[in-house]
């Protein structure tokens, strides 16, 4: 029978994640990564114990890696995954170098085997172009969702505050009443219970969108505070409230909860664009739209600052690399456009 573990293995790699999130301040997800990235090494050496690594094995893991196929669709593992899972590791094998007991066994050198070689990296690391939504494409996606049940009513909501504020899905799902102002048309994201990237508190003031949304999003909040009875601290985009009616499970109403995760709210927006005839676009690529937009209503440097700031980005740099993408026509029509 294959083994599955090993007990002195299994000892170092809870110290190594117990080193991650109370050293290294990374959340579970990362943690998480790294502890999957690990046990792939593991299952590839045959769960040999870490003080026996060799050269060899690391070489072995990426060749194994290479010829992998994606579970879910088959294909080969793509370079970025591969070059990911490897950092994991490598760092890990780094951090056991100067441990006790490994010192004496494992080289800081040895680490690096765990390198793509060059031509791979740049395939890893190349910037793409990641397909988003125009603003017609939302604003036609955003008509054709119907809004007769409560719960379509929220999905439409849920739409209209995506394209107001360009929040992360996380953040979204885990969103509650109390954090929206609608005399200031403004949401306080709270790193306290609002589950935003690296923890980061900021206030995120309505994007100069079509009204359409605006009046969506306003009526949907005028229905939970007055119909529902929401208070502050029910979430914003509830969960159904699930039970039994005539002897069947069914939706009963809106819950007060939030979602525990993003999984809801990408389904959502993936069938109000299919739905609607277009491609599937995730919560993440309102982000993109909105940076576009950015183009448009911003003429002056701190213009553009305060919609970097609207998005959670401390560095401007940082809208510009992500968010306002350039494709290679458009990059074509500004060089001609400048003659």
């Amino acid at each position: 029978m294959t083994r599955k573990f090993n007990e002195e293995n299994e000892r170092i790699k809870r110290r190594y994640r117990h080193f991650l999130r109370e050293a290294k301040g990374c959340d579970m997800a990362t943690v998480d990564k790294a502890a999957d990235a690990i046990l792939r090494f593991e299952r590839s050496t045959g769960f040999k114990p870490f003080k026996r690594f060799h050269i060899d094995q690391a070489m072995t893991f990426k060749q194994k890696l290479a010829a992998e196929k994606n579970a879910r669709t088959g294909a080969p593992l793509s370079k970025a995954t591969i070059d990911s899972t490897l950092r994991a590791v490598k760092a890990f094998f780094l951090w056991l170098a100067g441990q006790p007991g490994y010192k004496s066994r494992i080289a800081y050198a040895d680490a690096q085997y765990f390198n793509l070689n060059a031509k791979d990296a740049r395939v890893a690391h190349a910037q793409r172009d990641t397909p988003f939504p125009t603003p017609e494409q939302a604003r036609h996606a955003f008509d054709q969702m119907p809004a007769t049940t409560p719960l379509q009513r929220r999905d439409k909501a849920l739409f209209a505050f995506l394209m107001l504020t360009g929040a992360r899905d996380g953040a979204v799902a885990s969103m509650r009443l109390k954090r929206i102002d609608l005399v200031e048309n403004c949401v306080y994201q709270d790193a306290r219970d609002v589950k935003t990237k690296g923890a980061k508190t900021f206030t995120t003031w309505f994007y100069p969108v079509d009204d359409a949304y605006l009046d969506t999003f306003r009526a949907w909040v005028d229905f939970l505070r007055k119909d529902q009875l929401f208070g502050p601290e029910d979430a914003l985009f509830p969960k159904p409230l699930m039970g039994v009616r005539n002897g069947s499970f069914a939706c009963l109403g809106l819950s007060r909860d939030t979602y525990s995760n993003a999984g809801k709210i990408r389904v959502v927006i993936k069938d109000a664009f299919t739905g609607a005839g277009l491609p599937s676009f995730h919560p993440h690529s309102f982000r993109k739209t909105l940076g576009v937009m950015s183009n448009d209503h911003c003429k002056t440097p701190e213009q553009f600052k305060a919609w970097s700031l609207n998005m959670g980005h401390e560095n401007i740099a940082t809208t510009l690399s992500a968010y306002c993408p350039v494709s290679s026509q458009r990059q074509g029509q500004l060089i001609r456009g400048m003659a």
